[in-house]
């Protein structure tokens, strides 16, 4: 599937100009369809023969399994969830936290990777400390000092504030070095980068297909390393996370399965499998060629109001505006659509393969207007 035709199945930039797939990525028709045939089958057909748990399920499997295959890992160490941030939250919670444990988190983590560390510290008493970064980069001697005495790191593979990757093996080498467990918050890598959890070495990734392959809302995945899956103590159970649905054994599952909970919609998660299918057909090679060739127009475009990198790292492209949310407000109304963020005070775009050079002159024009 070539660039044009995957454009032409995503409604919502028909006559957009959409620059926010950090934020949330426009669904294909296709997705969309996915979801909605996968209702019908579970709600219409399902019900009328009494079996709607079975096809549920069977949807989940089925949708564990192409997931465990586009992450690197396998079927039994993947967790599905409804989001990047459910599936820290659920890491967080299975901790068995001493009060004396301390959590690393950079300074670079979106609020999905801050607020669970931050809650285990109020109900736990664990300490936490923020490694502070420069411009997007990890300083690895600070890096090494900050996790030397800690029980858990999290950090982000693709900096949703700067757009720059960060060196996530590296780190967990580092981390682990110390006997630090490492977490990884990977929500703006799938769909932008290939992605393989077992070269990364991290003890827990999750991610999510709302953004960058272009799936719905409420699809979220979880690796959990087996060894660090042995050492969790989750607080919360359902028939789904124990090995027997069907009696009183509340044996928890072994792997990532002990930290799923209880019923849920199949149909995002049989969307993210054609979500998943998309961006795979369109080709990852594809994906970061255009990418890179549109953030460097982009970026050539803003000057010396380029906050993230000016070499190709992603798609995200953070820049300098002296009123932020206005400058968003102003490009709404021109019908292009981007994103003001908090740290640094900028603005930011987000470029996808479905972009157009023509979608990133309308941005301009409104910036330079």
């Amino acid at each position: 599937m070539d660039p044009e035709t995957l454009r032409a199945d995503i409604p919502a930039v028909e006559e957009t100009a959409y620059l926010n797939t950090g934020a949330s990525g426009p669904s294909p028709r296709r997705v969309v369809d996915a979801a909605t045939e996968c209702l019908e089958r579970h709600e219409y057909e399902a019900h009328a023969t009494g079996d709607p748990y079975d096809v549920g399920f069977g949807e989940l499997a089925q949708s564990r399994e192409r997931v465990a295959e586009f992450l690197g890992a396998d079927e039994t160490d993947i967790a599905l969830t409804n989001s990047t941030a459910d599936g820290i939250s659920r890491v967080a919670a299975a901790v068995d936290w001493d009060a004396d444990d301390t959590v690393v988190y950079t300074d670079l983590e979106h609020p999905a990777g801050v607020l669970p560390w931050e809650r285990a510290a109020d109900v736990h008493g664990i300490d936490t400390r923020v490694l502070e970064t420069t411009a997007g980069r990890l300083d690895f001697d600070a890096l090494k000092n900050a996790v030397a005495d800690a029980r858990l790191l999290c950090l982000s593979s693709l900096s949703w504030n700067y757009g720059t990757r960060l060196r996530v093996a590296e780190a967990v080498d580092i981390a682990h070095d110390a006997g630090t467990r490492v977490v990884v918050d990977a929500v703006q890598s799938p769909g932008q980068h290939p992605i393989d959890v077992t070269e990364w070495g991290a003890d827990a990734v999750a991610a999510a297909g709302h953004k960058w392959l272009l799936g719905l809302w409420g699809a979220g995945m979880l690796y959990v390393a087996p060894d660090f899956a042995e050492t969790l103590e989750p607080r919360r159970a359902s028939y789904r996370s124990v090995e027997s649905m069907g009696g009183p054994d509340s044996s928890l599952r072994s792997g990532a399965r002990q930290l799923e909970i209880g019923t849920t919609s199949p149909a995002p998660h049989a969307a993210l499998r054609t979500a998943i299918d998309t961006i795979g057909a369109v080709g990852m090679d594809t994906v970061q060629d255009r990418v890179a060739d549109l953030t460097d127009y982009l970026k050539d475009g803003l000057g010396d109001r380029l906050r993230s990198p000016h070499e190709y790292e992603s798609g995200l492209v953070t820049f300098d505006a002296d009123d932020p949310d206005a400058v968003v407000e102003r490009a709404g109304e021109a019908g292009v659509v981007v994103r003001s963020i908090p740290d640094p005070e900028a603005a930011r775009a987000s470029v996808h393969v479905f972009n157009t050079r023509d979608d990133i002159d309308r941005l301009l024009a409104v910036l330079d207007g």
